[in-house]
């Protein structure tokens, strides 16, 4: 996917505020800058370290402010857990950035209106509801705007979500980004990689097997298109937010570009908001986690991604592990890794999708205990500019 970039680190989390906690106890930390990477080497949430990185690709819009489409990413880690999103953006930066601004907090209001000493405000449903309201949200925007903005109904987003809270780990996934855990098998003290996330990727078989069972009666409903498969010949995933050409048909009409349009009117949504939801408990031996966006895993596979990151000090892997997916983009177009990186933006796209990923260590006494008094951070960078705070 084409994609702009976008990392934030702010505090507390989502568990209903309680009178006298400090929101605006808070200092931003600036990451680095290496050409079109950013990255923030380390820091600590409340379950232990991070690091995190982009690398932008695409390139600038005609009037310079913004980018071609939107990725970001979100990382809050507050008193009671921590949250991380992926949000990898297609058509626009829009739905990305919608996302960014709208999912946490509809998580925070629905689970703080849902709270039970049991659930401690955080469950699959929860999140399930969350992403509803965020691609409902996002649906009024686009029919608010038709008239004056069409084409903002051509842009969508791919959603990843993993949430620690009371021991137990939730990852949500709409789209195909990916979370891997890094395990470690004590009994062959080897790193195991674990996927966590289901991805909805019209080349991956069993995804093509549920679109021609939810829409039997259209034999069109995923297409070969140019050696890829493709929703209606149109966009390779086939859960998203937004996309609203694809959910509903008012959207599927001039003056929307051609190339969006659909010969035949539908009735039913094509694509789905809907995430695949995990929920599972941590253990000692659960070591690490890697978020990224497809541009990645692209070019690096499960057990690569792990080995690296078991393998080399903590501080700047995400960073370590972009620039290994980048010298392997290089090496499928037989060039070096150094004339890769004098690639301009929009040209490098050619090359390599965005990258972005976040690494989050997982420290058991930390993930056990119930409270944090670390301090709070904020980061944020995006729309083509770094973070210079």
């Amino acid at each position: 996917m084409v994609s702009a970039a976008l990392l934030r680190i702010v505090s507390p989390c989502w568990k209903p505020s309680v009178e006298g906690e400090n929101s605006r106890d808070r200092s931003d930390v600036s990451g680095r800058v290496d050409g079109l990477l950013w990255s923030k080497d380390s820091g600590q949430h409340v379950n232990g370290e991070f690091s995190m990185a982009i690398i932008q690709a695409n390139n600038l819009l005609e009037d310079h402010s913004q980018l071609e489409s939107g990725s970001m990413s979100l990382l809050e880690s507050g008193p009671h857990g921590t949250f991380v999103g992926i949000y990898d953006g297609h058509g626009g930066p829009e739905a990305a950035q919608f996302i960014n601004d709208h999912l946490f907090n509809n998580i925070k209001t629905i689970g703080a209106a849902e709270f039970t000493s049991e659930n401690q405000g955080m469950s699959a449903d929860i999140i399930n509801k969350a992403f509803l309201a965020t691609e409902e949200e996002f649906l009024s925007l686009v029919k608010n705007q038709w008239l004056s903005k069409p084409q903002i109904a051509s842009v969508g987003s791919c959603c990843l979500v993993g949430i620690i809270c009371s021991g137990l780990l939730y990852i949500a996934n709409a789209g195909d980004s990916r979370v891997v855990l890094g395990r470690q098998e004590k009994a062959v003290k080897v790193f195991k990689a674990v996927q966590l996330s289901c991805e909805h990727n019209a080349s991956m078989e069993s995804v093509r097997e549920e679109l021609h069972s939810l829409h039997p009666n259209d034999p069109q409903i995923v297409v070969l298109k140019h050696k890829v498969w493709r929703v209606k010949g149109i966009i390779q995933v086939s859960r998203s937010i937004g996309d609203a050409y694809l959910k509903k048909a008012e959207f599927n009409r001039e003056p929307l570009l051609s190339k969006f349009r659909l010969p035949k009117p539908f009735h039913e949504p094509i694509l789905k908001a809907e995430p695949t939801i995990l929920v599972q408990k941590l253990y000692p031996g659960d070591q690490f986690l890697i978020f990224a966006s497809d541009g990645l895993w692209e070019n690096l596979s499960n057990q690569e991604a792990v080995d690296i990151v078991q393998s080399c000090p903590r501080s700047g892997i995400a960073r370590k592990l972009v620039k290994a997916a980048l010298c392997e983009a290089a090496k499928k177009r037989e060039m070096r890794y150094s004339d890769l990186k004098k690639i301009d933006r929009g040209v490098r796209r050619h090359f390599h999708d965005d990258i972005t990923v976040i690494v989050l260590f997982l420290d058991s006494h930390l993930i056990s205990r119930s409270s944090w008094h670390g301090p709070l951070l904020s980061i944020r960078g995006g729309g083509g500019i770094f973070p210079n705070t």
